[in-house]
């Protein structure tokens, strides 16, 4: 018996030293951990449990069988952030360079499965050169099954990607079919087709980093929702996000312990809104004093800012955030901006994660370039997303809320459930001064000015939308948090449902 338990030790250890320590050496040299290290970053202590530690490749071709690893480069199991189950796969890019191979994507496909019956979040640790091309088409298999495996978790158990090194080729549709993307700075990168490739095929110069870094995907492509300094990093805030996120589609968001007083005034509220209505203020602010402990969590905070998205807590429960940004192009909405808010409240309704709106939009930027660029149908993506949106949804509208931009903002007339407005709304079709050029046409200066002045006395404000009943109730800014936790607070029971349908056709 002791010597079967010596040979169990003995194989233990060599599927733990990965590659070798001359490759874990090299990995160390790049400021990059190995992929059990990043596990044990991850994971609450002493929780990992390892499937499938002695799993090797198959291939006999190009003399890959003498080049076998156990567990074929890729560590798979399951264990707990903070208390909390996850499922977790890590490439190991000490071992063949992470290359996958049809055992490494049968690994991925075993958990992600286990996954999926248990009803928890997974997050993959990519770091991988891609398809083992000794392999052939049999690693381009592995990879649709993964993709498979993505497209039906996809709303039913949140997927985390974390890019950790390079990721390149067939390799990035998984993670980009996932619900969010981490990257770490100057270590890791996505594209298709790599630099020698681009500039073969179109004659263009660029590196590695400039066509797919974290830089690039955080602030142009918006393929990634964060960016971290390193490893460590990286996975603390991971599991931060995890603490915000629900295990699977019919749990219903966390609640933890919370230590603010839901009733909590903020009197400098009252004078947040500047008295020029072309000045511009810190919508981040008002997020803050709303969130319990002032803490918000920002999804995609390098792309599009002009508009807010991200996760808070009232009274301990998850709360989704979208809040137009007026430091930014005036918070107006544009392309960018519909599209980014649009996938994050659709990831919220999946998850049954309320959402709570703040509105400061003067309309839709115009131009050429918007809409060439599809203005109108990204706009509806926002517009569409909203309105098939079940969960709770209360909006408050801080100060401009102007044309087809408010209707679209969770406006009352896409099934909004409290819609709150500040005593310094402005609840119209356009600007005063717009509205009044257009009404009274051919009128000389001097009369636009006086016409526009009684304008502004009569529309811009929210009491006209409220005598319609479109605005629920006009409250003071210093009891924003309250009155928003309350009506959250009451909505905890909303049952609502669409008609029912395969799927539903969003203009994408």
């Amino acid at each position: 018996m002791t010597h079967i338990l010596q040979e169990l030790e003995t194989r233990r250890a060599e599927a733990r030293a990965g590659g070798g320590s001359r490759r874990v050496e090299a990995q160390h040299a790049k400021g990059k951990l190995t992929a059990r290290e990043r596990i044990e970053l991850l994971l609450d202590e002493g929780s990992f449990e390892e499937f499938d530690m002695f799993v090797a490749h198959r291939c006999v071709d190009f003399g890959m069988e003498t080049q076998k690893y156990p567990g074929d480069g890729v560590v798979t199991g399951w264990g707990t952030v903070n208390g909390r189950q996850i499922f977790v796969f890590s490439q190991d890019f000490t071992v063949l360079g992470g290359s996958l191979s049809e055992t490494h994507a049968q690994k991925i496909c075993k958990v992600m499965d286990m996954a999926m019956k248990v009803g928890a979040p997974i997050v993959g640790l990519n770091d991988s050169g891609g398809a083992r091309i000794q392999e052939g088409v049999a690693s381009l298999a592995g990879y649709a099954d993964v993709f498979q495996r993505n497209v039906l978790a996809s709303g039913v158990i949140p997927q985390i990607s974390v890019i950790m090194g390079p990721c390149a080729g067939g390799a990035v549709y998984s993670p980009a079919m996932t619900d969010f993307i981490f990257m770490v700075r100057d270590s890791s990168y996505m594209f298709v087709t790599g630099p020698d490739v681009v500039k073969t095929v179109t004659n263009e110069v660029v590196t590695s980093e400039e066509l797919g870094g974290a830089k690039t995907h955080t602030s142009k492509s918006s393929v990634a929702d964060g960016a971290f300094e390193n490893d460590v990093e990286a996975m603390m805030e991971v599991r931060r996000l995890i603490d915000f996120l629900p295990k699977d589609n019919r749990e219903g968001p966390p609640v933890r312990p919370f230590f603010d007083d839901p009733g909590r005034i903020e009197d400098s509220l009252d004078t947040i809104i500047p008295s020029n209505p072309n000045q511009p203020y810190d919508m981040k602010e008002l997020i803050l004093k709303v969130a319990d402990e002032h803490d918000f969590y920002e999804i995609q905070e390098d792309y599009a800012k002009n508009i807010l998205t991200g996760f808070i807590r009232l009274e301990g429960s998850t709360v989704g955030v979208v809040a137009n940004q007026p430091m930014v192009l005036a918070g107006c909405l544009d392309i960018d901006s519909s599209r980014k808010a649009a996938r994050f409240v659709r990831f919220c309704d999946a998850f049954e994660i309320p959402i709570l709106t703040l509105v400061d939009v003067p309309g839709f930027l115009p131009g050429t370039s918007q809409e060439y660029g599809g203005v109108i149908k990204h706009g509806a993506k926002l517009l569409f997303a909203y309105g098939e949106a079940t969960v709770p949804k209360v909006t408050v509208i801080t100060r401009k809320a102007y044309g087809g931009a408010y209707d679209v903002m969770s406006s009352k007339h896409l099934r909004g459930d409290f819609n709150y407005a500040w005593p310094t709304a402005e609840i119209a079709v356009m600007g005063a001064k717009g509205a009044t050029e257009i009404i009274h046409r051919g009128k000389s200066p001097e009369e636009i000015e006086t016409l526009t002045a009684e304008y502004e006395a009569r529309f811009a404000n929210p009491f006209v939308a409220a005598e319609k009943g479109f605005i629920d109730e006009v409250i003071t800014p210093r009891s924003t948090r309250k009155r928003v936790a309350r009506a959250f607070a009451s909505l905890r029971g909303k049952k609502l449902s669409n008609p029912w349908k395969k799927h539903d056709n969003i203009p994408l």
